[in-house]
C-alpha cells in the first residue's frame, strides 16, 4: 500500500473505507511502537524490501533521534537472518549466505 510519503511499502495500511481514515505502519506497531505520518518521509524500509526479498531476512525497527537531524525522530533498522543467525549486516544486500554474490565471469 503506498504510505504517506508516497512509495508503497508492504508494512504501510490504510483504511479508508466508508471515510474511515486509520493509517498505521505494521512493522512499527508489532514492536510496540508509535507511528507517525512523518516518519515514512525517511524510512528505509521500502527501500530495503524492493532490494532484497529473502525469506529469511527479519528486519528490527527502532526510532531513534540524532542531533544531526535536530532531533526529527527517524525509523532505524537492523537486520536479522533466521537461516543463519547473523544479525548486523546490511539489510540492502543480505547476509549473503542465503544469496550468494556471483563471482565474476572471466
Amino acid at each position: 500500500m503506498r504510505t504517506p510519503a508516497g512509495i508503497e511499502c508492504k508494512y504501510f495500511y490504510g483504511d479508508y473505507y466508508r471515510g474511515r481514515n486509520h493509517e498505521e505502519c505494521r512493522l512499527l506497531m508489532n514492536s510496540s511502537l508509535k507511528w507517525a505520518p512523518e516518519l515514512c518521509k525517511t524510512c528505509p524500509v521500502p527501500s530495503i524490501t524492493r532490494a532484497n526479498a529473502c525469506q529469511y531476512m527479519v528486519l528490527i525497527p527502532s526510532i531513534k533521534r540524532s542531533p544531526v537531524t535536530l532531533f526529527k525522530p527517524r525509523v532505524g533498522v537492523t537486520a536479522f537472518c533466521e537461516k543463519t543467525s547473523r544479525k548486523g549486516f546490511d539489510p540492502h544486500i543480505g547476509c549473503g549466505e542465503c544469496h550468494p554474490i556471483m563471482p565474476l565471469i572471466k
